[in-house]
């Protein structure tokens, strides 16, 4: 039975939907449907696998009490002002797989919110969003070949540059990052393998216990990022990454790692791409506000072979802001695969930190020195962020 807007406005007077589960280890979609709206606290219940589609309707909250999984073939639609409150737990967390959809379209003023049911929310009481796609990843040898998520044992990856997963606009997750294990964390969100045909714009996280926003390979762009209190990296990339990220704000709080972790492969798997390829994103406009320079730290790590071009980047409250290692990241450096043009350091001990064997340092490294503006993030947070 397809699950749709007016299916569920037909069966509003307390309803139980049942969807069947596809042959994995999550439960059944349960949609407990009661009251009309507002009147009922409750909302409803979702989790599972689905195998039709389902529209979460505005002026409904939800409790997620599973992992949701939405697979190949079917869409997830989440409309303005939905919120989806999840139960504590790592194992709690929604995933697109390959070939499903996700068109989660808020606004400004209605954004949609994925945030932890807990009365007294911490970072790391849920999982996060996750997307997987067909674009191409450098952890495996190529072609349709693909890799596993860290979390759900997900497939990830191929050939398909273009690959559509569907729209995420105007998204908050919140208290996110909950630990399956001691070496799989969640993310806000994590993009594995997602192609450019996804459209991902004014997107938060906030007060996550991992990173804020990762991406695994793939080429996807992504525009008016917000960044608060992520207690790891607040972006990261890896495996392969070359999408453009435009209009960053990254704001440390207490507990924090990096601004940016930029790997150019999994260096737990290997560069197994053929032809050789390295992550290699461009960051246009970015702000990244730390604590001071006396709290330590670096505001952007580069290591593992990444490429990367930034455009337009304010840095200010670090001890370091440009922290690059290893021999290979130092190569694209000297191939003019890395650079850095108009950036203003405020607050910062030393702006680059060399060690990678290259020969450069910090005045052929970076241009345009002090005309770094950043993300201009007042001009588009208001009403949709949490500060």
């Amino acid at each position: 039975m397809k699950t749709n807007k007016f299916l569920l406005g037909l069966f509003a007077a307390a309803t139980l939907f049942v969807v069947g589960c596809a042959a994995d280890d999550t439960a059944d979609v349960t949609i407990n449907q009661g009251g009309d709206g507002p009147s009922d606290p409750s909302g409803t219940e979702i989790g599972g696998t689905l195998n039709a589609d389902l529209t979460l309707t505005t002026g409904t909250d939800y409790d997620l009490t599973s992992g949701l999984i939405v697979p190949e073939g079917i869409t997830l639609t989440i409309e303005p002002g939905v919120v989806v409150r999840a139960t504590t737990g790592s194992d709690v967390y929604v995933a697109i797989q390959q070939g499903g959809v996700i068109n989660a379209e808020g606004t400004s003023s209605n954004p949609i919110v994925f945030t932890s049911n807990s009365s007294t929310p911490n970072p790391g009481d849920w999982g996060g969003l996750i997307v997987l796609g067909r674009a191409p990843i450098n952890s495996v040898v190529g072609g349709d070949a693909t890799s596993t998520s860290e979390i759900g044992g997900l497939p990830y990856g191929g050939s398909i540059v273009n690959d559509n997963s569907g729209i995420i606009r105007y998204v908050r997750v919140e208290y996110s990052g909950g630990a399956a294990d001691a070496a799989s964390e969640n993310n806000g969100f994590s993009f594995y393998g997602v192609g450019n045909g996804t459209t991902i714009d004014y997107i938060q996280a906030f007060e996550g216990a991992d990173d804020g926003v990762e991406f695994f390979g793939g080429t996807v762009n992504a525009s008016h990022i917000s960044v608060v209190g992520a207690q790891d990296d607040s972006v990261d990339w890896t495996e392969g990454f070359t999408g453009t990220l435009t209009d960053v704000y990254i704001e440390h709080r207490q507990s924090h790692d990096k601004g940016i972790e930029g790997d150019g492969f999994n260096t737990d798997i290997g560069n197994n791409s053929d032809p050789v390829f390295w992550s290699a994103p461009t960051i246009n406009n970015i702000t990244i506000d730390g604590l001071g320079s006396s709290n330590g730290n670096e505001a952007i790590r580069l290591r593992a072979g990444t490429r990367a071009t930034f455009n337009n980047v304010l840095i200010q409250g670090f001890e370091e802001g440009y922290d690059l290692d290893d021999e290979e990241t130092g190569t694209g450096v000297l191939a003019n695969e890395t650079s850095v043009s108009d950036i203003t350091f405020d607050d910062v001990m030393l702006t680059l930190k060399n060690d990678t064997n290259g020969a450069f340092d910090e005045n052929s490294f970076f241009s345009g020195v002090g005309n770094g503006t950043g993300a201009d993030y007042n001009s588009w947070n208001s009403g949709w962020t949490r500060n």
